[in-house]
């Protein structure tokens, strides 16, 4: 009986241990252990087989991959291009969209389910499906351009146009999300300083320049934080479309394309999970630069 109400005892002082350690123990398993594994072989010349006999290389793999300015730097350079231009777009329509839907209109309903549609479907589908449209044969694509006597275009064919195609598609289908939370964002404002900014004569980009915009900017800055993150790790739609190495030239090849073909196509594992430990560290310093610039906000 003793024994019984002292482990009580101390499992009452430590509940809170106890209740999260579960959860701890999920994040163990699932994400420090595989991102130590990674971390691992990027310090080794592992290939072929991660079962294969290994030898430890140090910071010489890094050393290879930070001097590869014929593969990892360009595809570098693609993943801050993409990122940069679909989340400038994205945040931009979907504050636009939001202002839009921000009031309530007939028909209203019915403008959201259709907005909300690319969401339904799965980026490999996405990807899929939008490749048929800018097919150079088949596609839709340019039979629309050309009735507005606009030559055909190679789209997704040609080295200079398929990354900026990518980008179009990816921003058809994640600006819902953007719209989503800026929307909730909107809703949730008060009134009354918009009430008083129309009684004293303000123009309506006067109101959402001073009044409406610094009252959003910290949901403005988690939907930045959520689809920066998310548009960083973008692999499917570019994979869907362009196959193995982002196409012939590697024209959409970002870091996560050029990892994965390190690993499953060239089985370079040391080399690819070198590729992914920056690309981790990107992805971290990212996240703490906006959570920071969120911090600053309040």
């Amino acid at each position: 009986m003793t024994g019984t109400s002292g482990f009580s005892r101390w499992a009452n002082d430590h509940r809170k241990w106890l209740f999260a350690s579960p959860a701890m123990a999920f994040v163990v398993v699932l994400i420090i252990f595989p991102v130590a594994w990674t971390a691992y072989l990027s310090l080794t010349d592992a290939e072929g087989s991660v079962r294969a006999d290994k030898e430890f290389v140090g910071a010489q793999n890094y050393l290879d991959v930070l001097g590869d300015t014929a593969r990892f730097w360009p595809a570098v350079w693609r993943t801050v291009q993409f990122t940069g231009v679909v989340l400038l777009v994205e945040v931009v329509l979907g504050m636009a969209i939001a202002l839009l839907l921000w009031r309530p209109f007939r028909g209203e309903k019915w403008v959201r389910v259709a907005i909300l549609m690319p969401l339904v479907a799965t980026p490999v589908a996405v990807g899929m499906m939008w490749r048929l449209i800018f097919d150079p044969n088949i596609g839709i694509a340019n039979q629309v351009i050309g009735w507005f006597g606009i030559p055909e275009q190679p789209w997704l064919a040609g080295p200079g146009s398929a990354l900026w195609t990518t980008m179009l598609i990816d921003i058809w289908q994640w600006t819902p999300m953007v719209v989503l939370i800026l929307l909730a964002g909107l809703t949730s404002l008060s009134e009354e300083p918009q009430e008083a900014a129309l009684i004293d004569g303000a123009s309506g980009w006067q109101r959402f320049r001073f009044i409406t915009l610094p009252l959003m900017m910290p949901t403005v800055i988690v939907a930045i934080l959520l689809r920066g993150i998310d548009a960083l790790k973008t692999f499917d739609i570019l994979y869907a479309t362009k196959g193995k190495g982002g196409g012939s030239y590697n024209e959409v090849e970002t870091l996560n394309v050029y990892a994965y073909g390190l690993a499953f196509d060239y089985n370079e594992y040391g080399t690819s999970s070198t590729v992914l430990i920056i690309f981790f560290l990107i992805i971290i310093g990212s996240m703490w630069a906006l959570t920071s610039r969120r911090k600053a906000e309040y």
